[in-house]
């Protein structure tokens, strides 16, 4: 939903400003911030997590489909309006150069995929593209491909920008999220108008050594429930690396084991041993077995063998008295008989109980720096406040099929559309100032794809103008024909600002 917003500043700008775009205006705007992976331990591990177990993560992650198919009878239109003047950034390498022109479409390096894990615990990916930073590190994709908002949870987990992916191989490396940045109404109000987002990414990294994948077992659990509890919490600790968690029965072991009387009191806290019971499920104590006060060796009510696993207790006998315990003799000053005592030892066993236990693999595997996203791919510029009309690129991996189950991508090569915006609502998702423009990309895989303005063929960079949110069919032919992004206005600027001023650094 729009905002008035005060402004003040110029950037200046040059190259792609021949085509008439004029520079931008700082927005003064509410932007909200998540970390993604804030320590350089975290980063490190997510990266491991996607490179280890060779790649079966990357290679078995599918397209989001979360929020991508708006329904024709929600579209109308209207749209957006600017709310001050057009503005851009000049991507990187254009800052001082003229534009040219080519013949042929060059698909651009800035464009890639992100991957993370959904809701589902799932590996899933969106489009994305580099854009212009300070630092070189920022990356621009929807919002729903940042902010789980199918499960009202928080940021998606381990998330990787990887321009260029395809199959398993990471020609210029993995980016680690580091923070995210959106605007206020869509983390707190999923408005749809601000279904976008720019997240800074640690410098990229490559494996320099095998993986090293380590089994992990939790302990075992009494129920299943307890079981996915801790299930739960491993996926939800940023700071893991866990893959293939899944939660096994554990039948037991029939055969039981001499256990030390310290084993089993753990497992049996609070109780007396020298009693009867009830013990704890997989723990048996052994009969108490008498013996002769000559084999009792301590002058006290209870005590452990040296070895630790048998225990050694006397019980007095009541109502009698008796002579000394050991010699007969009485003890010196003493004028009653002493009392009588029944001497024992027990032994413990322990088997392994019945139950649920978590069960997957740890990863570590050696990483290199492969230095910044822009300084490998480039980074495009941004556009905001431009008026509808004008002609754009979309780029992205579409992916899934038509309502007429015709799949006409499969997700695994970037492809592009052309075409003119236009204005364009869609209430369902509360988009009252979006716009459109006619493509035929399925929605899942497709989603985060970079609008660019001004597109360069023969240099491969262009201005951000808007991100895929969703797709329609808006004739009824079961085809889909149409894309939506939010406008990029000023207050998309002011977040854009908040990224790019933003350090991430490096992991390895």
């Amino acid at each position: 939903m729009k905002r008035t917003l005060a402004f003040g500043g110029l950037v200046a700008t040059a190259g792609l400003l021949a085509a008439g775009l004029a520079a931008p205006a700082q927005a003064t705007n509410t932007v909200s911030s998540d970390n993604l992976a804030n320590t350089n331990m975290a980063a490190k591990q997510v990266a491991t997590f996607w490179f280890g177990e060779a790649k079966a993560n990357l290679l078995n992650a599918t397209p989001y489909g979360v929020e991508t198919k708006i329904v024709a009878k929600h579209v109308s239109k209207g749209g957006p309006s600017a709310d001050s003047k057009p503005g851009v950034v000049p991507a990187i390498g254009d800052e001082k150069k003229a534009a040219a022109k080519s013949k042929n479409v060059n698909l651009p390096k800035t464009s890639g995929k992100v991957f993370f894990i959904g809701a589902d615990k799932k590996p899933h990916w969106c489009s994305a593209t580099s854009v212009q930073s300070g630092y070189k590190n920022v990356v621009a994709t929807a919002g729903h491909c940042v902010y789980d908002t199918g499960a009202n949870a928080a940021t998606m987990d381990k998330w990787v920008f990887i321009p260029g992916y395809y199959q398993g191989k990471t020609p210029w490396g993995i980016y680690v999220g580091k923070q995210a940045f959106t605007h206020y109404d869509y983390d707190v109000y999923e408005d749809g108008d601000r279904d976008y987002a720019f997240v800074t990414v640690y410098d990229g990294v490559l494996p320099e050594s095998a993986t090293a994948d380590k089994d992990y077992k939790s302990e075992v659990f009494a129920s299943k429930a307890d079981a996915e509890a801790a299930k739960a919490k491993l996926q939800a600790d940023k700071s893991t690396v866990w893959s293939k968690l899944e939660i096994v029965e554990v039948k037991g072991d029939h055969k039981a084991k001499l256990a030390t009387v310290a084993e089993f009191q753990a497992l049996n806290e609070g109780k007396d041993l020298t009693g009867d019971g009830p013990f704890a499920d997989g723990t048996i104590a052994g009969k108490a077995q008498e013996i002769d006060v000559r084999e009792y060796r301590e002058d006290k009510d209870s005590y452990v063998s040296r070895d630790g696993k048998t225990l050694y207790f006397r019980t007095k006998v009541d109502g009698k008295g008796g002579k000394d315990h050991r010699d007969g003799k009485w003890g010196k000053g003493d004028h009653s008989q002493k009392p009588e005592f029944k001497y024992f030892k027990r032994n413990f066993w322990t088997k392994a109980a019945r139950g649920y236990q978590v069960v997957g693999k740890t990863f570590q595997v050696g990483l290199k720096s492969v230095g910044r996203l822009g300084d490998n791919v480039g980074g495009q510029g941004l556009a905001y406040n431009q008026k509808l009309g004008k002609p754009v690129f979309v780029f992205g991996y579409p992916s899934g099929t038509h309502p007429d189950g015709n799949n006409a991508f499969t997700g695994k090569t970037l492809k592009y559309s052309y075409g003119k915006t236009f204005a364009v609502q869609a209430p369902a998702i509360k988009g009252e100032e979006l716009q459109g423009i006619k493509s035929s990309f399925t929605g899942e895989g497709a989603i985060g794809s970079s609008w660019l303005l001004n597109y360069q063929s023969a240099r491969r960079i262009g201005y951000l103008n808007g991100v895929t949110i969703g797709v329609s069919d808006t004739t009824g032919n079961n085809r889909y024909d149409t894309s939506f992004s939010p406008y990029f206005d000023g207050e998309t600027y002011g977040v854009y600002k908040a990224a790019a001023a933003t350090w991430s650094g490096k992991i390895a």
